[in-house]
């Protein structure tokens, strides 16, 4: 059993959506935009409208309307640097989820090997120029992430210029570093030992490659990165273009179209073009690939650690507030690829929470009511007289991981240590963290009456959080784990 010392310590451009019988534009904030018919010049200057050949920003990735389908006769549009096929049929996504492939299995067939580079062809063409705030080394990183480990900069000890407890704290970090390198290192990756050491926490220069192992995108085999991170990218560039290919599906296109908007408004990485594009993209895709769920509100919150953390691998600058737009496209393209596969995996697993009627979410708000009742009786009787049901508040904790009560840092941080769970890590182990993150609240709540407690548990106090909090609720998850996982009755 683990230890209990776990306790760590625009709207300018428009773009066109579909094309047909009912030809329309919509303008890069949403809305049914103008009439195609409307448009000035021929259809051939329709189409390099659509393209967005002369305004397109540099490295802004394609648009999600790129893959429009114009004509049969016409060139059709590329998506990292190689031609938009016209399938017969559509290849099925996640039929070949497993990453741990052989390398023969490679879509790419001899492309890269003829092209004497492992990279995968065309899938990652050179860029023209350096983007802003974008690492030097970020071509070798798109290759394989594992090329981050030579790149961490560790700054020298100096004891001029610092305290003893600076000079301590960051003799710490740089030994923690250490000790994730050894293992992501290894010719095959100790999976056990990673989620070890991701518990408490992994660095920030070594999160991107660790959370793509421990959910199974990347290989733990290092001989098969390279082949794999292209077989599977090109096959979310293909899923992109056949999906728009095809008639949109527009009550779904709609929903997603109000949401993105609306994800994470308060950080500025998510109102750039560029962010919003890709998030449409992946959020599309994702939910015609999955029409027993199709998309949910609450799956626009949760894409977000996944891409913020993978952007942050090839730029120096603060993630929060950069603009993705900057980027040479082959990197905005792999961030976005990455992003939507990772995503996949996460949600494979709580699969029933997204179904019809959301299941898996009535379950755990069920479990939540009866853990509480054993940690905290008096804090359940209180809500009881107040009549206040837990759906009321704990059904967003469980749709949106917590996301809408605390930072995008602090999720990642947490995420570190539910992916260290394993696959139990987003559905039990988060129940416990919602208990705990109740629980802590209690001595407020019981001097409250029902519209207090409502309006105190939509607006928690907790702008302010940072590892320290977080890391205390998840050590009280764990002991109230420790203490009731194998006693079931209260689950009952």
């Amino acid at each position: 059993m683990k230890s209990l010392k776990k306790s760590m310590g625009s709207n300018g451009r428009q773009e066109m959506v579909q094309l047909g019988r009912s030809e329309y534009v919509f303008a890069e904030a949403g809305g049914r935009g103008t009439s195609a018919a409307k448009l000035k010049g021929t259809p051939s200057g329709l189409e390099d409208y659509v393209l967005g050949t002369e305004e397109q920003p540099v490295g802004a990735g394609y648009s999600h309307a790129d893959a429009v389908r114009l004509e049969q006769s016409r060139a059709r549009p590329t998506y990292g640097g190689r031609t938009a096929p016209r399938p017969s049929k559509y290849r099925d996504l996640d039929a070949d989820w497993d990453a741990d492939v052989d390398a023969g299995d490679d879509i790419l067939g001899d492309a890269a090997s003829e092209s004497g580079s492992e990279r995968g062809g065309d899938l990652y063409p050179p860029a023209p120029r350096r983007a802003s705030g974008l690492k030097p080394q970020f071509d070798g990183i798109v290759k394989d992430p594992a090329n981050s480990l030579h790149a961490i900069y560790q700054p020298p000890v100096s004891p001029d210029a610092q305290t003893s407890a600076e000079i301590e704290l960051l003799n710490a970090r740089i030994a923690r570093i250490n000790k994730f390198k050894r293992v992501l290192q290894a010719s095959n990756v100790d999976i056990g030992a990673l989620k070890t050491l991701a518990w408490s926490g992994i660095p920030e220069e070594l999160r991107p490659m660790s959370w793509q192992i421990l959910l199974g995108y990347l290989p733990s085999n290092a001989d098969r990165r390279v082949s794999t991170l292209a077989r599977k990218r090109h096959e979310y560039l293909d899923g992109v273009a056949q999906a728009f290919e095809r008639t949109l599906d527009h009550s779904v296109w709609h929903q997603i179209e109000i949401d993105v908007p609306r994800t994470n408004p308060h950080l500025k990485l998510y109102s750039f073009p560029s962010t919003q594009r890709a998030l449409e993209r992946i959020l599309y895709v994702w939910a015609i690939r999955h029409p027993a769920s199709g998309y949910v509100q609450g799956i626009n919150d949760l894409v977000t650690p996944f891409f913020q953390v993978f952007l942050s691998a090839y730029i120096d600058d603060d993630v929060e507030s950069y603009d993705p737009g900057q980027l040479p496209k082959e990197v905005l393209d792999v961030v976005e690829a990455d992003t939507f596969w990772c995503l996949t995996k996460l949600l494979d697993g709580i699969q029933d929470n997204y179904i019809f009627a959301q299941p898996g979410i009535q379950r755990q708000v069920a479990a939540l009511q009866e853990l509480t009742q054993r940690i905290d009786a008096s804090l359940v009787h209180h809500l009881h007289d107040q009549n206040v049901e837990f759906i009321q508040f704990s059904f967003r904790w469980m749709n949106c991981m917590l996301m809408r009560e605390v930072s995008v840092k602090n999720t990642v941080r947490m995420w570190d240590t539910y992916m260290a769970e394993g696959s139990s890590g987003f559905s039990d182990f988060h129940l416990y963290v919602c208990a705990a993150f109740l629980v802590k609240w209690s001595a407020q709540i019981q001097t409250m009456d029902f519209q207090e407690i409502l309006m105190f548990l939509q607006n928690l106090p907790t702008q302010d959080w940072g590892d320290q909090e977080i890391e205390l609720l998840l050590s009280e998850a764990y002991m109230w784990q420790s203490l009731f996982k194998n006693a079931t009755a209260h689950l009952r």
